[in-house]
């Protein structure tokens, strides 16, 4: 008999077919959908390193063009999901690709700022992937990856209103399922967007749960651009999140 997935590629596949009757006008040109096309990578990351409970649930927005949507992974800059996880698998490609946007999974030569980031901080503190795993898990809220005709990335808060009550409907059901089968005490917003869309999706849940926020490591905020780990490390530990 084939063995059962585990619990978060079975949460990862509802999400997906959830998320496959949405449809998106302009100023949304192409759609990239990593758990599709990069489904392999994205559950050898959920097979390998998310077996729960875990303590903390660190929580991002969407994919990064040379991030999870090259490899299936969170914040998934190549070297860090190649050389620091040590994943495997085949990458496909995107339907309706932008060319100035290819997909060549572990093969992409680009480095997401954001992924070096956060994987860089986790791997300097922690060692080893098994030793962040071993408590901590990441998640992206939204696994969709949104351009314009000019490949300009569009983050889903920019969505138009009724094209981001469905995603988010299907998101939330989403990280209630994730929180569920992890068990965490912390929710960890990276950024405050995504601290938002967690405070609205778990307020109720069973579970007793902080929700805290850290600063995003995207490029374009200059604070993280002053020394994002430093600033990250001060916000975990305030927040009690590490000690």
């Amino acid at each position: 008999m084939p063995q059962p997935h585990p619990p978060l590629v079975t949460a990862s596949r509802r999400l997906t077919t959830a998320l496959a009757k949405q449809r998106f006008a302009a100023p949304v040109a192409h759609v990239y959908r990593p758990l599709v096309y990069a489904r392999a990578l994205h559950e050898a990351y959920l097979t390998r390193f998310g077996q729960g409970p875990k303590r903390v649930l660190l929580l991002g927005m969407n994919p990064g063009p040379w991030g999870m949507a090259q490899t299936g992974v969170p914040f998934g800059e190549v070297a860090a999901v190649r050389d620091w996880m040590g994943l495997t698998g085949s990458v496909k490609q995107p339907d309706h690709p932008h060319p100035k946007r290819p997909v060549t999974g572990l093969a992409c030569e680009r480095s997401e700022v954001s992924g070096r980031r956060l994987w860089g901080l986790m791997r300097e503190r922690f060692g080893s992937p098994e030793a962040f795993h071993a408590d901590h898990f990441v998640v992206n809220f939204c696994p969709l990856v949104f351009m314009d005709t000019g490949a300009r990335n569009l983050t889903p808060d920019k969505l138009p209103a009724a094209e981001r009550s469905g995603i988010e409907a299907a998101c939330d059901e989403h990280l209630r399922r994730v929180v569920k089968i992890l068990a965490p005490q912390h929710v960890v917003g990276i950024g405050k967007w995504a601290e938002k869309r967690a405070t609205h999706a778990l307020t109720g849940v069973e579970q007793p749960l902080k929700i805290s926020t850290v600063l995003h490591p995207s490029p374009a905020s200059p604070a993280a651009n002053r020394g994002w780990a430093a600033a990250a490390v001060k916000q975990l530990t305030d927040s009690g999140v590490w000690s």
